[in-house]
């Protein structure tokens, strides 16, 4: 299902697609995956805006928090799971203002947070997308 234009999805449609984008990263990443839990909410708290300097929630369309794959220890033992969380109301606007189909917008910003699961850093990403242009 295709969304360029119409109506934006429920929060429950938008959650399925952020679900759907991310049961269908390759099977060599999945496997590297473990407990990674996925949550979908609307803006980002105000707390980690405050966190990340950011002073427009519009401005945060995902964010990984734990600890990534290169970064993993046995020492680090016992801390809540990696978490991928998706901000559905500044993806939203940045499907509106840039009229990209949104299953592919979801599921450019899962695979950009998990990317960070994996250790790369955002130049990293920008660079592989930048080679795969």
């Amino acid at each position: 299902m295709t969304r360029t234009f119409g109506p934006p999805p429920s929060a429950q449609e938008f959650e399925a697609i952020a679900r759907t984008a991310f049961a269908r990263l390759p099977a060599e990443f999945a496997a590297h995956l473990g407990d990674v839990v996925l949550a979908v909410e609307e803006f980002a708290d105000a707390d980690t805006l405050a966190a990340m300097g950011i002073e427009d929630p519009f401005e945060l369309t995902g964010l990984f928090e734990g600890v990534s794959l290169t970064e993993q220890s046995i020492e680090a033992s016992g801390q809540m799971p990696n978490r991928v969380r998706l901000f559905r109301q500044p993806i939203l606007d940045e499907w509106i203002a840039d009229g990209h189909d949104l299953e592919h917008l979801i599921a450019h910003v899962v695979i950009h947070e998990v990317g960070h699961h994996f250790g790369l850093s955002d130049d990293d990403m920008h660079a592989l997308e930048d080679m795969a242009d």
